[in-house]
């Protein structure tokens, strides 16, 4: 992007981590994981939860301002929905299984498995509304979906129960 490079765009770009060479959305998701430990360490599960609906907000509103500047309307640079989406995930499997390194493993994996595959939901909702909402919601699906996933897998092996 050569446009200016504002602090909505830096926000937009998961503080810069969109703009490192290849796969964006990896390095992205991987930068939203130390604040994610630190939100949890500081406050709690549920200052996660906050942080990710606050997040989620305010990535909407700069998505909106800045797919107004560039032709782009999903630029792969634009990341601010990794960290709402796998920190969605983080939230929901420290729910179940604690905060042990492992819950960050394998919540990485789950989201960035469901985000890059986008199965059915997540592949509808990438097509609904607008362009700033579709690149937003996708990833809070698959953050959704990705913990699901590994809950119910953790239920089917025993893991965990109800």
């Amino acid at each position: 992007m050569t446009e200016q490079r504002d602090w909505k765009v830096w926000l937009a770009a998961g503080l810069g981590s969109g703009w490192l060479p290849k796969a964006p959305g990896t390095w992205g998701s991987l930068a939203a994981l130390p604040p994610a430990w630190l939100l949890i360490e500081l406050i709690g599960i549920s200052g996660l939860f906050v942080a990710a609906l606050l997040l989620l907000i305010l990535g909407c509103w700069v998505c909106v301002d800045v797919l107004q500047r560039i032709p782009d309307k999903d630029p792969g640079w634009i990341v601010v929905d990794e960290w709402v989406g796998l920190w969605l995930c983080l939230g929901l499997l420290a729910l179940f299984f604690g905060t042990g390194p492992m819950v960050y493993l394998l919540g990485f994996v789950a989201f960035r498995l469901f985000d890059i595959l986008k199965p059915w939901p997540i592949s509808y909702v990438e097509t609904v509304g607008p362009p700033w909402w579709s690149i937003m919601a996708d990833d809070v699906a698959a953050g959704l979906v990705g913990a699901a996933a590994v809950i119910i897998a953790a239920m089917m092996f025993g893991i965990v129960t109800w």
